[in-house]
Parts: structure tokens; sequence; C-alpha cells
């Protein structure tokens, strides 16, 4: 049975430790969205995807932002969330402006901000990397 969300393991290594990061993928989709509250409960990190070829794919940011930390809220923990472009290598199709991506960052007070392709692997590692490193500084 399928819930509408995908689930990963990824391990990397910061600072010398060994972290296991549980990763859960909505893909910004209508439908799952009453699955986030569940799985925000838990979460130690957020990690807030968009296309960059697709500017409504980012329209959505307070919406999911504002279910993910209000439930977060509930347990008075707040959690590092960084924000990232995929699709890095379709720069000639780029809908969305990093100049637009960092005014987003600051207003929602996020941790950060990458880009990334999946096509060519471009700072995906990095992403995992950067997301854990600020979780275990939150800790």
């Amino acid at each position: 049975m399928t819930i509408g969300a995908d689930f990963s393991i990824k391990n990397v290594t910061v600072e010398g430790k060994k972290i296991t990061l549980r990763i859960w993928d909505f893909a910004g989709e209508e439908r799952f969205r009453v699955l986030l509250p569940s799985f925000a409960k838990g979460a130690d990190g957020g990690i807030f995807m968009f296309d960059i070829t697709r500017y409504s794919s980012v329209k959505e940011i307070e919406d999911w932002l504002s279910i993910f930390e209000y439930f977060v809220a509930e347990s008075q923990i707040e959690i590092p969330i960084i924000m990232v472009g995929g699709k890095s290598d379709l720069e000639d199709n780029r809908s969305v402006q990093i100049e637009e991506a960092i005014e987003l960052v600051n207003k929602y007070k996020l941790h950060g901000y990458l880009e990334c392709s999946s096509k060519t692997g471009e700072n995906v590692e990095e992403i995992f990397e950067s997301i854990a490193k600020k979780m275990i500084e939150n800790k």
C-alpha cells in the first residue's frame, strides 16, 4: 500500500559523525498535504524543494511552511529548514531567479539556500550534508 509519499534513507558523515537521515518526500502535491502534519511532528529538519523552471512550484512555499511549522511548533522546538532549487542544469529555462529565492529564505527565516541537479548530481550530496550539519547544530 502506498501512502502517497516516498521514503528513503540517506547516510552522511558530518564532522566525523555518521548521520542517518530518514527522508519523506511529499513531492509538493496538494493531495499529500494532509499527510504532512503527522510527519512534521517528529522532524528534526526540513528541505523545501522547488523547480527553478516552474515559478508555480515556489509560490506554494508559504502554505507548505505554515503547515509544517504549525505542527512542529506544538513541541516548542525550532528546527532548521533549508530551501533547494532543483533542475539547476536547466539554467536557460529558469523562471525563479536566485535573488527571488534568497528573498524567500530571508523572509521565512530559513537556514540556507542551495541549487542542485539530480540529472548531473551537482550539489545533491551537499544538500544532505548541509541539513544534517544544521540539525546537529540545533541539538
